[in-house]
């Protein structure tokens, strides 16, 4: 957060301590209020008696909390709130700032490199160690490594809590090199051991894996949330259920982590009434839940944060403050069903995806029924040829863009994730044969997570805004990039209310919710 006036100040305090005693959950990851009284920092949720006001101190997050010396609730668990790095572009020091958070953020980079530090860092963000850290402190009120080291433990405070890993496994799995260090400042940060945390935690019973809680802000309109992806379902890799008793998503998916794939699946179930996720996954998953976590908060857009949103677009589209940009778990996945869905309808992208699965998609055994094998990995699909696309029904130009983007991700020349450089990757992404702007943009959007992603010459978005009335597609475009300034830096959530305008207003579509795009 950065540093604010004694008025600013006040305010802050004054709007938390009001949500605090309102448990109100739009503000969940918001802030964390620190009780003098008794050392212990809560979320804005936490059930137990409301403080008083001269005993709370109020942080942006929670390394800043812990910074002060505040352990967290073993009740509302700040570790299950969602993430809150609200997206700014103000100048270019906010902007490192955040980009380092994100690298920070992703337990991917503590399982390659388990002693990352500040020089890795801003050798990966193109400055010195000593400007980011002074850039950092500066708008976050912590140094990187105090960061790190509040995201590390609070993942291993999770998985101590709703796992039953082994705790050699937790340390590596939190980026610690050894179970003495994860030991050592687990009861330094803490006074409580691991070992007594585990004994003071609860393990949610689950079908077929342990449940893990992701928490959300509201509003999230989850019927449209799983109609979009419902839309698009592959059925040997997923399985999209909205009904009034299961709204879940559950599918199979594989990352690769330390040298070694693994593969499995998961489900995620939106609890009715409640304003969180219960994630299910399979034990060939379990080592690399960090990791798993993450991903699903993204693809599910668990991290949204709608009171910074709904101000800016609600004006032009009041009926979609509760929609959220769907992810995906797997960018490069996402990448080749982009291509594929270029300039045809839903229904023909999910067919052809449906044979390219069916036909080179590795096979595996899970509990749930029609869900056997993973998407085609980056090195299945580098190692085919033209004909073998062709022979699928995939046009030659696709053939030649899927083929290139897996080559590209095989020898690990583009990494298609949400903490990658945005800006450089889409121009890397333009750079290959049949990638225009409208696919870089909607991988942004979906997969790199860029929030002020706006696909401009979408067909169905230039219906949407009425622009479609220009002589040409690329007068529609720049009329259509014209009015979306207005909606920047949430760009990507106007595009998915746009799209969801144009759904007829009809009993089916009312209960779905479903959104008609281009892809």
């Amino acid at each position: 957060m950065p540093p604010m006036t004694p008025d600013s100040t006040s305010r802050f305090d004054d709007t938390c301590y009001r949500a605090m005693q309102a448990r109100d959950a739009r503000f969940d990851g918001c802030f964390f209020t620190g009780v003098t009284s008794t050392g212990i920092y809560c979320r804005p949720v936490c059930s137990v008696k409301t403080p008083k006001r001269e005993n709370c101190r109020f942080f942006g997050h929670a390394a800043q909390a812990e910074h002060a010396g505040f352990r967290p609730c073993l009740r509302c668990r700040p570790e299950l709130a969602p993430h809150s790095l609200v997206w700014s572009f103000q100048d270019a020091t906010t902007i490192l700032a955040q980009q380092a958070a994100r690298l920070l953020d992703d337990p991917q980079s503590w399982s390659d490199s388990s002693n990352i530090s500040v020089a890795q860092l801003a050798a990966r963000l193109g400055v010195s160690d000593r400007h980011l850290r002074r850039i950092f402190e500066a708008q976050l009120g912590v140094s990187p490594l105090q960061y790190l080291q509040t995201r590390r433990l609070l993942v291993a405070k999770q998985l101590l809590a709703d796992t039953q890993l082994p705790m050699a496994q937790i340390a590596l799995a939190s980026g610690f090199a050894s179970v003495r260090r994860f030991n050592a400042v687990f009861m330094e940060r803490y006074q409580l051991n691991p070992s007594q945390l585990r004994r003071q935690g609860t393990q949610p019973a689950a079908q077929g894996g342990k449940a893990i809680k992701l928490g959300y802000r509201p509003p999230y309109d989850v019927a449209a949330m799983l109609g979009f992806l419902r839309k698009r379902q592959i059925d040997a890799i997923e399985s999209i259920a909205a009904s009034a008793d299961n709204s879940s998503a559950t599918r199979t998916f594989s990352l690769e982590s330390g040298g070694k794939i693994h593969g499995g699946w998961l489900r995620a179930e939106f609890v009715p009434g409640q304003t969180h996720v219960l994630l299910h996954v399979s034990e060939s998953l379990l080592g690399v839940l960090p990791q798993v976590i993450r991903r699903v908060r993204a693809w599910l857009d668990l991290d949204a944060d709608p009171k910074a949103i709904n101000p800016v677009l609600h004006g032009d589209f009041p009926d979609g403050d509760g929609l959220r940009v769907p992810g995906t778990l797997d960018g490069f996945e996402l990448a080749v069903r982009a291509v594929l869905g270029q300039q045809i309808t839903v229904a023909a992208a999910r067919t052809l995806a449906q044979r390219l699965v069916e036909q080179f998609g590795e096979p595996l055994e899970t509990p749930v029924a029609g869900l056997n094998r993973l998407f085609p990995s980056a090195l299945v699909l580098a190692g085919l040829s033209g004909d073998a696309l062709g022979a699928l029904g995939i046009v030659r130009q696709r053939q030649n863009a899927i083929l290139a983007l897996a080559r590209a991700v095989a020898e690990g020349q583009l990494q298609l994730c949400g903490s990658g450089p945005i800006h450089a990757t889409m121009a890397q992404l333009r750079e290959l044969p049949g990638i225009g702007d409208w696919t870089a943009q909607y991988i942004a959007m979906r997969a790199l997570r860029w929030p002020d992603a706006f696909p401009a010459g979408d067909v169905a978005l230039h219906k949407a805004l009425a622009v479609q009335q220009e002589p040409n597609v690329r007068l529609a475009s720049r009329a259509a990039e014209a009015a979306s300034q207005a909606w920047k830096p949430w760009r990507s959530y106007a595009v998915l209310r746009a799209w969801a305008g144009l759904s007829a207003p009809t009993a089916a579509t009312i209960a779905t919710k479903n959104v008609a795009t281009t892809a």
